[in-house]
């Protein structure tokens, strides 16, 4: 279960660039509001195997990529609020991430992709960052809901276990698609990747 404690202090996006500096752990910007967020094991898990299969691509292919479990986006919501977002597994170009020596800074450029790990939380990943990601021009966004959590209009009935693949179509747009079993799942990020869910969600069940 991912367990999430704010704190009360209002910030500005760039105090809170300063203060997450020095701040051990994973934090999120919200509306103002600075996010611990702390995962369970098997959330760390899943993320960690999915970075050391990305990563396996980009060595293989010679990809001009770096993934990463610590980088920092930085969004806007429908209202224009400035958010700092910290996907599970970012994508991004490496001549990006070179632009951005600083730790505390967050990039301002689009990911190349973005993957959440859902927890209890799960309307964030599905409605709040879905947006936002979107709304930022990240060309890939997965989905990984290894506990069903998503509500049956999103998963169907009965809710079974799914990663989603959202891509950006020629109108900015995400379409996804769903992704279950023994599934291939296809990214454009990486084309010949060998995954299926299965995979993925057999790290849950130990």
């Amino acid at each position: 279960m991912l367990t999430i404690t704010q704190t009360q202090t209002k910030l500005t996006f760039e105090q809170f660039l300063v203060k997450y500096a020095n701040e051990e752990g994973c934090y999120e910007f919200i509306r103002g509001e600075i996010v611990k967020i702390l995962a369970t094991r098997q959330h760390e898990d899943i993320a960690d195997f999915i970075i050391r299969r990305f990563d396996r691509e980009v060595e293989r292919l010679n990809l001009n990529y770096r993934v990463s479990g610590r980088i920092m986006v930085r969004t806007f919501t429908t209202d224009n609020q400035e958010h700092g977002r910290h996907p599970d597994v970012s994508v991004v170009d490496k001549t990006i991430g070179e632009s951005h020596p600083n730790a505390y800074s967050a990039l301002l450029e689009p990911l190349q992709l973005a993957v959440e790990v859902v927890s209890t939380n799960w309307e964030d990943d599905y409605i709040d960052k879905l947006d936002e990601y979107q709304r930022l021009g990240i060309s890939e966004y997965w989905i990984v809901d290894y506990l069903a959590t998503g509500s049956r209009t999103i998963l169907g009935n009965p809710k079974l276990p799914t990663i989603f693949v959202y891509l950006l179509d020629e109108n900015g747009i995400y379409q996804g698609i769903a992704y279950r079993g023994h599934d291939r799942v296809i990214s454009r990020t990486f084309p010949e990747l060998n995954l299926t869910p299965e995979e993925v969600f057999a790290l849950s069940n130990y």
